[in-house]
């Protein structure tokens, strides 16, 4: 399927590894051009390489508001534009109410609210000029099912959640797009610190009986940004295998 990308300049935050990096091969094998970030200067490097495609990665951090406009600053200077952003962070550490202090609150929230606030302002009211643009954040499937042991991660993510949906309605008219994705348990880094290297599905009640593939994931936000999904704003999607068993 064309998804009418070819052309299109992106800036994936947090594109070295995970469902980031699955997220920039699809967007590059749909012939955007994409700049990734990582925080260290050779994985970013080889994420880039093994992309293909003029794919580009620098050094951003993007858990700080300052390292979050560092990236759009860079990524722009390198693309030109920006028509496609993907907001995306490392989760915070697990924990319970019990055990998170009131300071892990903050760090959370400039990782995974205040960074990706930063990075849409920057970056969408060009989009609304030029009448065209997509935001796509990556949250968690826990904005609709909290999970025991993120508590930093339920709230951040549905913080985020919040901005968004806000936002979209907002420039909706101007031709840009805004919506989530919410992975549920994929074959990541981030799966193997929390859960170990070969969960169990059967515990996790995946009813797909398979954890999910970072490649498919990318694919899925790839469509999201395409031109056949312009009229898909405000969506939260949840991409996991059926994990969820609310009914909205």
């Amino acid at each position: 399927m064309d998804l009418g990308l070819t052309g299109r300049t992106a800036a994936v935050a947090g594109g070295s590894a995970g469902l980031g990096f699955a997220t920039a091969q699809a967007l590059a094998n749909d012939g955007v051009r994409v700049v990734l970030c990582g925080r260290d200067a050779k994985r970013a490097a080889d994420a880039a390489t093994k992309i293909g495609h003029a794919c580009v990665g620098i050094v951003a951090d993007v858990s700080t508001v300052s390292g979050g406009e560092s990236f759009i600053a860079q990524a722009t200077k390198i693309l030109g534009q920006i028509d496609i952003l993907i907001l995306n962070s490392g989760g915070p550490p697990a924990g319970n109410f019990a055990s998170t202090d009131v300071a892990s609150y903050e760090t959370a929230l400039q990782n995974g609210l205040m960074s990706m606030i930063a990075m849409t302002k920057l970056v969408v009211p060009a989009m609304q000029t030029r009448k065209w643009g997509r935001v796509v954040a990556i949250t968690s499937v826990a904005v609709r099912q909290p999970i025991a042991s993120l508590i930093l991660s339920n709230t951040v993510r549905a913080g985020l959640t919040g901005f968004l949906k806000t936002v979209s309605r907002e420039v909706a008219p101007d031709g840009v797009t805004v919506n989530t994705i919410q992975p549920g348990i994929h074959a990541t880094d981030r799966i193997t610190q929390l859960y170990g290297s070969t969960p169990d599905v059967g515990t996790m009640g995946i009813p797909a009986g398979v954890i999910g593939d970072p490649k498919d994931f990318g694919n899925v936000t790839a469509f999201l940004c395409s031109e056949s999904a312009k009229f898909i704003t405000g969506a939260n999607l949840q991409v996991d295998g059926g994990a969820y068993s609310g009914l909205i």
